[in-house]
């Protein structure tokens, strides 16, 4: 007698989600797979977060394509859990429920000004420029000559040089046109990428740090004396190689000197931890207190110094957003859970499910873990006979909801392709146009 497939939903259609479906697929090869996503546009982080001058990075895409377009498997865009359809359904009608939403919250940095205008979260950031449309209006001010940016990760570092780059530098990119044009016409003299603790506590990759020395119009600012003599012992084996890389990179630009024909300065400030915001209605200052490093922590010096800032971005990581129905860890900012599990027939992979913690790369592991936990689980579980797809399509239908299948998001992929002119897309951005492009 035949079994009835086993149905799995995956709520999210980035990384970690297809890196699951992946799994499973090839485990389960009678197995019926559909991926949610709110956005009527799949892959999560790699189209809305990885930096639009890395397309390199980009390329992991072509293999989630394959995973979409799989026998078996259905993408079902513009379809959001709490809008559309919610968890308690999406329990009802799958065997198996999947959380692969990623973190898309910025923290708050919790101190004075915080609120004023031109400060802004590094998510809300990398939205507005990556064509995200629920960031798309965000508009943010770069009228002044001052910015700074909060944080020593890897998105810091994006930011600082998308705004360092010329428009020739940026046109094999595909930062969206609004963005190019906010980035063309600001008049930026100076960056601040301000650590809270020192060089060697610093997140970004020695690569993405290296950049900076290749930029046309771009003096890289580092005080020579903020910079220890060698890398400690104690620290471990990764982060010490990590840590000895990327001081051999900002020792070079120290030597290097302010190149003072340059008109932008990009200044590396360690040890400094932001206390406060000042302005009337608008950031214009950012006021920050040194610090020393101590086993790892930034442990305040008590002097302060004050630097312009015109527009303040704040990049010091990022919370899940909690799903109605689904537990959640507020403390910690991600959906509760134990090693994946949430509750039997329910799991989370990815950002969600530990935190917002490594590049694409380091998902595939976590989602391959977390799908042998799906798999061991299964083989002592009897077939339960849910409808599935079935279920949900007939559910969707009658709400009006507008689902966008794999073959819409082809429709829009040729129609940005097609539109890049020689770049590598340019992007829809609006939510009516992306509907539109699928449904034509």
């Amino acid at each position: 007698m035949n079994q009835p497939p086993i149905h799995i939903a995956i709520v999210g259609a980035g990384p970690s989600g297809c890196y699951v479906a992946d799994a499973l697929g090839r485990k389960l090869p009678g197995a019926r797979i559909d991926i949610f996503d709110r956005l009527p546009t799949p892959f999560g982080l790699v189209r809305g977060g990885v930096a639009p001058d890395h397309q390199g990075t980009k390329n992991i895409a072509h293999q989630f394509e394959r995973t979409l377009g799989k026998e078996g498997v259905r993408f079902l865009g513009n379809i959001a859990i709490g809008r559309e359809i919610s968890c308690d359904e999406l329990r009802a009608a799958y065997d198996v429920l999947v959380i692969t939403i990623g973190a898309l919250e910025d923290r708050r940095l919790g101190i004075p000004g915080e609120n004023l205008d031109a400060v802004y979260g590094s998510g809300q950031f990398v939205a507005w420029y990556n064509g995200i449309p629920d960031g798309r209006d965000l508009d943010p001010k770069l009228d002044g000559k001052s910015v700074a940016i909060i944080g020593n990760g890897n998105v810091a570092l994006d930011i600082a040089r998308l705004l360092g780059k010329t428009p020739d530098e940026l046109a094999s990119s595909d930062l969206c046109a609004h963005a190019r044009a906010a980035f063309a016409s600001a008049r930026i003299e100076d960056i601040w990428l301000i650590g809270r603790r020192g060089p060697l506590e610093a997140s970004f990759t020695t690569a993405e740090l290296a950049e900076f020395g290749e930029l046309s119009r771009v003096a890289t600012v580092v005080d020579a004396a903020a910079l220890p003599d060698s890398v400690p012992d104690g620290m471990a084996d990764e982060q010490r190689k990590l840590a000895g890389k990327n001081l051999e990179v900002l020792r070079a630009y120290a030597v290097r000197g302010e190149q003072s024909e340059r008109p932008l300065r990009i200044h590396f400030a360690f040890n400094a931890a932001p206390v406060a915001i000042h302005g009337e209605s608008r950031a214009r200052e950012l006021v920050l207190e040194r610090t020393r490093s101590e086993n790892g922590k930034a442990v305040p010096h008590g002097e302060t110094f004050t630097i312009p800032a015109d527009t303040i971005i704040s990049a010091i990581g990022y919370r899940s957003k909690p799903l109605p129905g689904l537990p959640f860890d507020i403390a910690r900012g991600i959906v509760a859970n134990e090693q994946g599990r949430v509750e039997p027939g329910v799991y989370t992979a990815g950002w969600c499910k530990r935190g917002p913690q490594g590049v694409v790369p380091a998902n595939r592991a976590d989602s391959l873990a977390v799908a042998e936990l799906i798999l061991a689980d299964l083989a002592t579980r009897q077939a339960s006979g849910k409808r599935g797809g079935a279920l949900i399509d007939s559910m969707l239908a009658q709400r009006g909801a507008q689902p966008v299948d794999f073959a819409g998001w082809q429709k829009i992929n040729a129609v940005e392709v097609a539109a890049g002119q020689g770049r590598p897309r340019e992007k829809l951005t609006r939510l009516d146009e992306l509907l539109a492009a699928a449904q034509a």
